[in-house]
C-alpha cells in the first residue's frame, strides 16, 4: 500500500490545493491567476513541485503545458487531515474534539445540525452492533 502524502502544508500550499480541488485540474498560469497577492511564476512552479513531491499533486502534459490534479479526493484529504488534527490536538479522542466544537461559540452547531449529528451517532451505534 502506498504511503499517505504528508499533510503539513504552508498557507500558500493550502491555497493552491484549494484552487486545484475547486477546478479539478489546473495549469500553473490558472493557479497563479486565482491566488491572492499573486506570487511570481517561479514561486508558483516551485510550490507546485513541492506539492508534487509531497504526493498531493499529479502532473501531466496537456497541450504542451503541465496540468496538475489532486492525487486524492478532497474527502480523502480532509479525513486524513482530521485524523492528524485529532492525534495532534486531542490525543486521538473524538470526544474531546466534539466537546471543543460544542463549547466554542464560533463553531457551536445549530439545532438542525445537532439533530443531524444525533442521527449520525445513532447510525454509528447501530453499525457498531453489527460487529
Amino acid at each position: 500500500m502506498a504511503s499517505e502524502p504528508e499533510i503539513t502544508l504552508s498557507r500558500r500550499e493550502r491555497q493552491i490545493m484549494d484552487i486545484v480541488y475547486r477546478r479539478g485540474r489546473a495549469s500553473a498560469v490558472e493557479i497563479r491567476a486565482d491566488l491572492p497577492n499573486r506570487p511570481s511564476d517561479s514561486a508558483v512552479r516551485a510550490l507546485l513541485k513541492i506539492l508534487e513531491d509531497k504526493g498531493h499533486l499529479h502532473r501531466e502534459k496537456a497541450e504542451g503545458r503541465n496540468v496538475y490534479s489532486p492525487t486524492r479526493t478532497r474527502n480523502q484529504a480532509s479525513r486524513s487531515a482530521l485524523r492528524r488534527l485529532l492525534k495532534t490536538f486531542f490525543d486521538g479522542s473524538t470526544t474531546q474534539a466534539v466537546a471543543a466544537l460544542l463549547n466554542d461559540q464560533e463553531t457551536s452547531p445549530s439545532d438542525e445540525e445537532l439533530n443531524r449529528i444525533a442521527e449520525m451517532i445513532e447510525r454509528a451505534k447501530t453499525k457498531g452492533d453489527a460487529k
